[in-house]
């Protein structure tokens, strides 16, 4: 993953109160978000425990007292990684909730236009799936709250959309829960460790086929 290590939040001498969750108290909006992209990486590769300030902080190019400033504390830090994942899908909630108000689209119609919308996200952003891969081994309140935050906003407007179109016969006849965490997670994961595909195929040197190939072989698993 690319980290914008030439971009700091915001100077030391900006007093911003500390914020225990979500939002990056910070002007520097562009800094703000290259350090939250760094933190990402970091909790991606190591996990929550495995990553340190101190870690975060050196790939971002701020001193570690700068993080804890803004951020207050790791938790802190790992929860607006977390909620800029979120606000990051947020368009792709929007557009599958939208895909079942159009009128003149059947139900396998609008699954498939759902599974586009999610790989156009996957792509966009494909460092979330192996973030997603070391917070999902979390316990307790994290795994919640990622889940409340990233996981049950997409599966609460997907999950409507197959169960439609199983029940107009459209698609096979599954159970539409894990067919959400089959697609999420096989299409995330595909794409974020797509170097573990490519001793076998140059299909992730070519964006453009990649994404296509992703599509086809995803909607193959609708039946």
């Amino acid at each position: 993953m690319k980290h914008h290590n030439d971009q700091v939040p915001c100077p030391a001498t900006t007093p911003t109160p500390r914020r225990s969750r979500g939002r990056p108290a910070c002007s520097d909006a562009d800094g703000a978000d290259a350090l939250l992209r760094s933190a990402r990486g970091a909790f991606a590769r190591s996990g929550y425990e495995a990553t340190s300030v101190r870690e975060i902080a050196r790939a971002s190019g701020v001193d570690p007292a700068l993080v804890a400033h803004h951020y207050g504390s790791k938790e802190a830090l790992w929860i607006a990684v977390v909620d800029q994942i979120a606000d990051e899908a947020a368009p792709m909630v929007a557009k599958t909730a939208a895909l079942r108000e159009i009128s003149g689209l059947g139900p396998r119609a609008r699954v498939e236009g759902a599974v586009s919308v999610l790989i156009d996200q996957v792509f966009l952003t494909p460092d979330v799936g192996m973030f997603f891969s070391t917070a999902a081994t979390e316990t307790g309140e994290r795994l919640n709250l990622l889940i409340e935050r990233v996981v049950r906003p997409f599966h609460d407007v997907l999950v409507p959309l197959l169960i439609d179109a199983i029940d107009a016969g459209e698609i096979t006849r599954q159970d539409p829960d894990i067919m959400f965490m089959m697609l999420a997670n096989g299409i995330s994961k595909t794409v974020a460790y797509s170097h573990v595909l490519s001793p076998f195929s140059s299909m992730p040197q070519r964006a453009r086929d990649f994404k296509r190939a992703v599509l086809t072989s995803a909607l193959a698993m609708l039946g």
